[in-house]
């Protein structure tokens, strides 16, 4: 895919991986740092909704390094976890008596996500994509209960918006420095990640804990 690129672009994608597979002929593993590398934006949407957080802060480091841009890829790691989290929405909207729905009904972790959807609806609709364990099965959760599409489509774009921008701007600000001690993107990216998702979580956590203060306060009163 290198043939298509202007002489800079190609000259810094190769200052990454200065060897290519188009160029040895080899047959080599194929990682996602190359794969961001070679297909750009594209592959960065598609990763933000199949792999998740891990291709968007490399997606990050790429636009460190001047391999992308940052505002379009907010935009594609935006868009992909959105479509993604759209699509199972609508599966369990939709098709809540497929095998594959009910498989996922199955698991302990939709169990854990209805209980939080109703304790907490719109905090954990617009949080449960920096929740570990529930980033798949809670849209699926959530299209089974009575909220509203279209609250769930704006709820969904805004946390979007906001996790593309969380991890990209991650992997920019704080990926090249991690990788000068490391040495290698993946290590960066273990590394970068716990960091931010423990970040996330405390802020969610800090939320839920002061909207059930408001809400005792408001039934003493009453």
């Amino acid at each position: 895919m290198l043939h298509h690129l202007t002489v800079e672009e190609r000259h810094r994608r190769q200052a990454v991986f200065p060897i290519s597979l188009h160029e040895t002929g080899k047959a080599r593993p194929i990682t996602l740092d190359q794969i961001i590398a070679e297909y750009g934006l594209p592959a960065l949407f598609a990763g933000a909704a199949i792999a998740g957080e891990t291709v968007v802060v490399i997606g990050g480091i790429m636009v460190h390094r001047g391999i992308l841009p940052f505002l379009p890829a907010i935009a594609a790691a935006s868009a992909g976890s959105f479509v993604a989290d759209q699509i199972f929405f609508l599966l369990g909207r939709r098709f809540r008596d497929h095998a594959f729905v009910q498989r996922v009904q199955r698991k302990a972790a939709f169990a854990k996500a209805l209980s939080t959807f109703e304790r907490h609806p719109t905090i954990f609709v617009f949080a449960f994509r920096f929740l570990y364990g529930l980033r798949t099965v809670s849209p699926i959760a959530i299209g089974t209960t009575r909220i509203p599409a279209r609250t769930f489509l704006l709820i969904n774009a805004c946390a979007a918006i906001l996790w593309g921008t969380v991890f990209v701007s991650a992997g920019y600000f704080f990926g090249s420095a991690i990788e000068a001690v490391f040495g290698k993107i993946r290590s960066v990216v273990h590394v970068v990640l716990p960091l931010v998702a423990v970040a996330v979580v405390i802020g969610v956590a800090g939320l839920l804990i002061r909207q059930r203060k408001s809400a005792d306060r408001d039934s003493i009163g009453a």
